[in-house]
């Protein structure tokens, strides 16, 4: 089931792509890639340091009025997660990476000023790829936390905004997606991460075609 809603996601964008092959003046089709910056907003955990990773994507634009305002459904993939200190009793210190990548489906609104800068605004959909994590303690030790990809939501969903500016077919862009679902699946889970939601932020270029 959840195999054949990604290939119906896939499908109905590379069907966009040919519908606005006629609008090609303002509504554009591309590929983007750049870098991520994400977290997690962990309960009673206040150090916490972003995980850095990448995003890709293609995207398309249908008209909804003409030379002003656009819908642009994508196809992504995302890397997520945080970086967060413990500190057990002031005796048991280090540090534990969550690790989670996510193939998404982003749906925005886009107005346009001129044809160079796009406003984006709207939501996004994910469903879980990978998932792992790690501790290390400062005294140099290290082991695998057991959480793994069952331990965590399948899908996520959240707001997503941005701005592109376009050079020609040269995109450059920057993203903001907030998470509304919360990650943690089973008990052991929450042990660790609470309530917590996604949080990236991102900035790409692309190129339009």
């Amino acid at each position: 089931m959840k195999n054949k809603i990604i290939i119906t996601a896939f499908a109905v964008v590379l069907g966009l792509f040919q519908a606005t092959k006629s609008d090609a003046q303002t509504a554009r089709s591309g590929i983007r890639g750049g870098f991520n910056a994400s977290n997690l907003y962990i309960d009673d955990i206040s150090d916490r340091n972003p995980r850095y990773g990448f995003n890709i994507g293609l995207f398309t634009q249908v008209p909804l009025i003409k030379g002003a305002l656009y819908l642009q459904p994508e196809i992504a993939y995302s890397t997520k997660g945080t970086t967060a200190r413990y500190n057990i009793l002031n005796t048991f210190q280090g540090e534990t990476t969550f690790k989670l990548d996510y193939a998404e489906v982003p749906l925005l609104l886009t107005y346009k000023i001129g044809n160079v800068i796009d406003i984006q605004a709207g939501a996004y959909a994910g469903y879980l790829v990978n998932a792992s994590s790690k501790s290390k303690a400062d005294n140099g030790s290290s082991s695998e936390v057991l959480l793994d990809k069952e331990n965590y939501k399948s899908f996520d969903y959240g707001l997503a905004a941005g701005l592109n500016l376009y050079l020609g077919k040269l995109m450059v862009g920057t993203r903001y997606n907030h998470g509304l679902q919360k990650i943690a699946n089973t008990n052991s889970a929450q042990t660790f991460l609470g309530d917590s939601k996604n949080s990236v932020g991102q900035v790409y270029v692309g190129f339009t075609f």
